[in-house]
């Protein structure tokens, strides 16, 4: 059988998502499991979303709106842009997928930043492409060293700003100075997935060099609104661009339930100014907990914090976990010294400090 498979295929390591909490549950059976791995929103969704959802619930026999029309157009409004430049993903993954479709055949080359999100690598190599990794510096994406890996055969560049795992960020000096000096024929893709988690004022409105330069903005409804579990995110582009990717979007990409949530959630800036916070007050509570314990971690923009314990990080993990925390040891990025840790309620942090405390002893 494998014969017959793309080898192309063969050759991609499958992404491994965040032990589900009822999969913990059940498996070293426990009552009460936190997970603080996969960067969710613990206020869970905007209340307007679930109450979308449940009015909409008996309309599900019909398919989803193939166009996304009254989202974009909302999309459109909140962000000061048309809706033609707008495209809706089953996540912002399926996006990453498209791209590296179309824009990659075999041989041309991405420019992926190591460590960061692992959908690039995956992607790109599913797509018979030819990854160029560039080493962060101090945690950070080096724009600088990325242009110096440009070659006649780039095509894509990827961006996570903040980055994933290190929550680091790329500022607007940095990104104006890049893209004004690297070839138009490549398209730079800046994944802004915690987008509304930034504090820094540093940071880059990326949607102002859509017109001149050849970007996409990818963001997401997992995150911050807390609709991980629907799959719905978007990108920004040029027109063109959009025209393109919807070559090879699926029909229906977008089921109506996610649609229609996103679509409640937009406004509630309510929800939007708690997840905020919750966020700012948890990075202060750890922060200030693991410099008492002598532990080192990477400052962060996002709502998750990248942390080092050491060279038994997968031993931590494990602990942790049957001790009902779910966190995210660092290996498949490189970094086995480190485990990731989602912002929880001050009541998760606490609970994952007194444990993390126990589990390094």
């Amino acid at each position: 059988m494998r014969s017959l498979v793309n080898p192309d295929i063969l050759r991609v390591r499958p992404y491994e998502p965040g032990k589900p909490v009822e999969e913990v549950k059940r498996e070293l059976g426990l009552k009460r499991v936190i997970k603080l791995a996969s960067n969710e929103n613990p206020l869970g969704p905007s209340p307007e979303a679930v109450r979308a959802i449940k009015e909409f619930a008996s309309k599900i026999n019909f398919y989803p709106d193939g166009g996304g029309y009254y989202l974009k157009k909302a999309l459109s409004k909140k962000l000061f842009i048309e809706d033609k430049n707008i495209i809706l993903g089953n996540g912002s993954d399926e996006i990453i997928a498209m791209v590296s479709r179309i824009f990659l055949t075999r041989g041309e080359e991405a420019i992926v930043p190591t460590p960061s999100f692992l959908m690039y690598k995956i992607d790109v190599k599913i797509s018979g492409g030819k990854i160029i990794s560039v080493p962060l510096k101090n945690f950070r994406i080096d724009l600088k060293s990325i242009k110096e890996a440009i070659t006649p055969r780039t095509k894509l560049i990827f961006i996570a700003n903040p980055n994933n795992p290190t929550g680091t960020i790329v500022k607007k000096d940095e990104v104006r100075e890049f893209l004004e000096s690297i070839p138009e024929s490549i398209l730079t893709v800046f994944d802004e997935a915690y987008y509304e988690y930034v504090e820094n004022e540093e940071y880059p409105q990326t949607l102002e060099f859509m017109k001149e330069r050849n970007i996409l903005v990818l963001r997401t409804f997992s995150k911050i609104y807390g609709l991980a579990g629907l799959r719905i995110g978007y990108g920004i582009t040029k027109e063109e661009i959009v025209d393109i990717l919807n070559r090879v979007r699926p029909p229906f990409n977008v089921n109506s339930l996610a649609q229609i949530a996103a679509l409640a959630s937009i406004n509630d800036d309510y929800q939007i100014k708690r997840s905020r916070e919750l966020v700012r007050e948890g990075k202060k509570f750890l922060y200030s907990h693991l410099r008492k314990m002598g532990i080192s971690f990477v400052p962060t923009e996002a709502n998750f914090i990248l942390i080092k314990v050491g060279e038994n990080a997968k031993e931590v993990e494990n602990r942790l976990l049957h001790r009902g925390i779910i966190v995210r040891e660092m290996t498949p990025y490189n970094l086995p010294e480190y485990i990731r840790v989602s912002i929880g309620t001050m009541e998760q942090n606490e609970e994952f400090v007194r444990e993390l405390q126990v589990s390094l002893r």
